[in-house]
């Protein structure tokens, strides 16, 4: 396997935990605010978090493809891999759970909606908490 190969499979796998913390996360909160789980109320947590999923949705609306998926097909691409059958195992796996072949303007509508899901969930459903009112409702004191 080319050095290329490598590196189109890191990203691929990146992409995967870009996915994973951005979809994953939503759940968690709204499971942990439900369970009234304190640390799902992290304010700099649910910054990086809604941040992760508006720059999706940004760049769904402005029409730009994801610099991760680019890259990853630059890579390919280099290490002289055109068909779906010269990927790796692992990389084929995941590109098959965040990869789906739909119009994009499905994946445009699910990226917005998904953001206004988290926006909601930040503003109204599970709040982040206030600088110092994790401990008090923790019982720290």
């Amino acid at each position: 396997m080319t050095r290329f190969a490598v590196l189109a499979d890191i990203i691929v796998i990146v992409h995967f935990c870009y996915v994973a913390f951005t979809v994953g996360g939503e759940v968690v909160i709204l499971l942990g605010g439900a369970l009234r789980w304190a640390w799902v109320r992290n304010l700099p947590l649910r910054i990086v978090h809604m941040a992760a999923v508006v720059l999706v949705a940004v760049e769904a609306l402005a029409g730009a493809s994801c610099p991760l998926t680019v890259w990853e097909y630059a890579f390919r691409v280099r290490a002289g891999q055109t068909a779906e059958a010269q990927v790796s195992f692992v990389a084929r796996l995941v590109r098959s759970i965040i990869f789906y072949d739909l119009p994009a303007w499905v994946f445009l509508a699910a990226y917005v909606a998904f953001a206004a899901l988290v926006a909601l969930t930040f503003a109204v459903i599970v709040r982040p908490a206030l600088k110092g009112s994790l401990r008090r409702r923790a019982g720290g004191g």
